[in-house]
């Protein structure tokens, strides 16, 4: 089961929040800066937890340094 995800990112906020906007796109804000792949880390664990699956089955596929991210999840 491979599934793609549309994800926009705040980095650097004070409080974290995940929000699903539909089947297939989310709103995520993460504390970490977008420095050094911080705020990246954050979210692939934020996806990770949601759909319960290990990090290593999340991956940014598009989008590694804009807020718009398309995801991969196997």
């Amino acid at each position: 089961m491979t599934n793609y995800i549309h994800v926009k990112v705040s980095a650097g906020v004070k409080k974290e929040s995940f929000v699903n906007k539909s089947k297939d796109h989310f709103e995520v804000s993460v504390k970490e800066k977008a420095q050094r792949n911080e705020a990246n880390t954050r979210v692939l664990e934020l996806v990770a937890e949601y759909f319960k699956v290990p990090v290593k089955k999340v991956r940014i596929v598009n989008g590694h340094r804009h807020p718009s991210k398309l995801l991969i999840i196997d």
